[in-house]
């Protein structure tokens, strides 16, 4: 059993990834801001279940902080950190690039920066499809060329993958960068099309659908997300960029039917120009991630619709009526 610093742990991916290391008996150190990049009670929500556990321990701080953070790794012997704290979202990046920048990069070399003082030998790094930008050549494999993002967002996790190589080489450290590819599922983020869509559906509103819906996306559940950072942890390894997706692209217009489907309601479409920053497709080549911790997504798109549809129902539909 080991203790786990896992930042954006009140978040979508981080909080599934707590619930799984205390199910198999590790101590979380759990670190959170609760911005308010979205509804701060569904961060409360994500955490509440956890915060009598013994073996849980909640910061509310920032990652930023450099003396907030350095006060958590000073009174707590941690054994390796999973960081997937970071600024979300592509088409906000456009907006706000200097926050992106400085809150992903310099959030991230503030851990690292810690770990090499502090001794943590083990890194984990949330990373992005985004990084592959608009390559012609797929499946994304993470030998690909990275050097043409088209978002701040993407230009801010290729940032960290390289520093998180610097501190490896300078220091020694065990880090995985973990390019995630769309994930989506129970908890997933209101920004998102996976719950926008639902929710709009749902209503009778119109979806917004940018393009002629032929752009696809590598949707990936968030369980087998998870199931593949707790992998990684086990594994043994040097410095490691990994897919973690699904393997499988799904055009807009399908993944809208298959929103359909689980709902059993029409969608109702307004169409509008593909927006700056987005990407055609994202396709993971996940052959590394299988040779390296034995990964392997099982959750088909419609099967994680559904358990979506059910975790909206319970927490958010029924406030909203």
């Amino acid at each position: 059993m080991a203790n786990i610093l896992v930042t954006g742990a009140a978040g979508f991916i981080g909080s599934h990834v707590a619930d799984a290391l205390l199910k198999r008996g590790d101590t979380v150190i759990a670190v959170d801001n609760f911005n308010d990049y979205y509804d701060k009670k569904r961060k409360e929500k994500n955490v509440a279940h956890n915060l009598k556990k013994n073996k849980y321990k909640l910061y509310r701080s920032d990652v930023m902080n450099m003396g907030a953070m350095h006060h958590i790794f000073m009174h707590n012997k941690i054994d390796a950190v999973i960081h997937l704290a970071a600024r979300a979202g592509v088409r906000y990046s456009l907006e706000q690039p200097v926050h992106y920048m400085v809150d992903n990069v310099v959030g991230t070399t503030t851990l690292l920066d810690l770990c090499s003082k502090f001794n943590v030998k083990k890194f984990l790094l949330g990373s992005s499809s985004s990084v592959y930008g608009n390559n012609k050549k797929v499946p994304f494999a993470e030998d690909h060329r990275v050097d043409q993002p088209i978002s701040p967002y993407a230009a801010s996790k290729q940032s960290i993958e390289k520093i998180a190589y610097t501190f490896h080489h300078i220091h020694n450290m065990h880090i995985a960068c973990l390019r995630f590819f769309t994930v989506y599922g129970p908890r997933g983020r209101p920004d998102m099309a996976p719950y926008m869509f639902t929710e709009k559906i749902l209503q009778g509103k119109p979806i917004t659908r940018f393009g002629d819906g032929s752009t696809a996306r590598d949707y990936t559940f968030v369980k087998d997300i998870v199931d593949g950072i707790v992998k990684c942890l086990d594994a043994d390894f040097k410095y490691e960029i990994i897919n973690l997706g699904n393997n499988t692209p799904v055009k807009l217009n399908d993944f809208i039917a298959t929103i359909e489907k689980v709902t059993g309601k029409k969608a109702k479409i307004a169409e509008k120009p593909i927006p700056q920053g987005d990407v055609n497709i994202t396709y993971a080549d996940i052959s590394k991630a299988q040779k390296v911790f034995n990964y392997q997504p099982t959750t088909s798109l419609e099967e994680g619709m559904k358990s979506f549809l059910e975790w909206y129902k319970l927490e958010v539909g029924r406030k909203k009526k």
